[in-house]
């Protein structure tokens, strides 16, 4: 990678560390080995990140590292590990680097060479996507739609042809809007699991639509940080439209569109027959029948 140096291990480390995201007996005995020896633990929210190190009697030192502050907090971050500290980064729950700028001190740890680990453990998206009872070979997480109208809508429209199931997560208040927005341009029936207050006491896990969805969440909000999985999109479903969008061209009009990009005859003929679904003979008879 151009600006990439070799990492120095003479330098200081930075250490990823998967804290619980709700229930404090999932976190691992190696991230809480390492919070207690490293020299520096930089956290979302250290109010938040306190309540887990009183709890497992961490006394390392803490800072703040977020959103507001990661441009300079980063700076300095980094140049305490260039004198060789360890640093541990922590987020309010789950692992660093997923929907936080966790990323951004890694590349910069990159940059000048810091080595960089990342301790395993609990993920929001991993977790509900394991409890949704839908498709986990294929995948894709969308943290939380963007904020940006236009950015938004740009997403939605990627999302209507995914065809992996579909992780993303969403506040409580905003639910109502996001449901109503993607049942829109996904389908209302398309089959979702909407996953609350995972590992928490009151953990819940609601298999459902869209429209089921909309309609219990528009009598009572819901409470705590939703995860919200969504199914793919058929592939026979987006085969079967593709095909039946060719049946709009005449077998003419198809053969055209390729002999005009420059394939041979026989070539088109093959590649309209994959469009159509069809065998080639019928492609063949059907030209025929049309210069006749």
């Amino acid at each position: 990678m151009e600006g990439r140096r070799i990492v120095d291990k003479a330098l200081g480390k930075l250490y990823l560390c998967a804290t619980p995201i709700g229930n404090l007996e999932d976190i691992t005995f190696r991230v809480v080995n390492t919070l207690k020896k490293v020299d520096l633990i930089a956290a979302e929210d250290t109010r938040n990140s306190m309540k887990l190190l009183n709890y497992f009697e961490i006394h390392t030192p803490m800072t703040s590292y977020h959103k507001f502050n990661k441009k300079d907090k980063g700076k300095y971050l980094v140049d305490q590990m260039l004198k060789g500290r360890k640093v541990a980064l922590v987020t309010d729950a789950g692992t660093p680097g997923i929907s936080d700028p966790g990323e951004e001190l890694v590349r910069e740890c990159y940059e000048v060479g810091i080595e960089v680990t990342s301790l395993p453990g609990a993920a929001a998206c991993v977790t509900a996507l394991t409890l949704s009872g839908l498709g986990t070979r294929r995948f894709c997480f969308e943290a939380f739609l963007p904020v940006d109208k236009k950015e938004r809508q740009w997403i939605i429209r990627e999302l209507q042809e995914e065809t992996r199931t579909i992780v993303l997560y969403e506040a409580p208040h905003h639910m109502i809007k996001t449901l109503e927005e993607l049942g829109q341009a996904l389908g209302e029936d398309r089959r979702i699991t909407i996953c609350r207050e995972l590992t928490k006491k009151h953990e819940e896990v609601f298999v459902t639509n869209f429209r089921e969805a909309l309609e219990r969440y528009q009598k009572e909000e819901p409470k705590g940080e939703c995860v919200i999985v969504i199914e793919g999109r058929r592939i026979a479903d987006l085969k079967r439209e593709q095909e039946k969008s060719w049946e709009e061209l005449s077998l003419e009009e198809h053969m055209e569109m390729y002999l005009g990009q420059g394939m041979g005859k026989k070539e088109a003929m093959k590649q309209v027959a994959k469009d159509r679904g069809i065998g080639k003979r019928e492609v063949y008879q059907g030209l025929l029948g049309g210069e006749s």
